[in-house]
């Protein structure tokens, strides 16, 4: 019996860019301290945001939510026709 198989690999990887995309960044990432609110270093200071992990984190979300936005109603709908037709 398989559990994970490829197809529940597809399922899960869907919901997590799901759960991704609609993050809120107002309500839901600023209340944290993840917005993606640019500061002005200080004269002479460099800014290290982007090379943290928090950073990093928080670009990644926003490029998810900006790239991803068209491919994944498409592909939701794909997957909601399929279960549909074939479920």
């Amino acid at each position: 019996m398989m559990f994970f198989g490829l197809g529940n690999l597809f399922y899960v990887s869907i919901l997590l860019v799901n759960a991704v995309a609609i993050l809120s960044e107002d309500r839901f990432l600023a209340r944290i301290g993840w917005g993606n609110t640019p500061t002005e270093p200080s004269f002479g200071g460099a800014r290290d945001d982007a090379a943290s992990v928090k950073g990093k984190l928080v670009n990644l979300i926003s490029s998810v939510r900006t790239l991803m936005r068209i491919p994944l109603i498409v592909i939701n709908t794909l997957v909601i026709v399929y279960e549909l037709v074939l479920g």
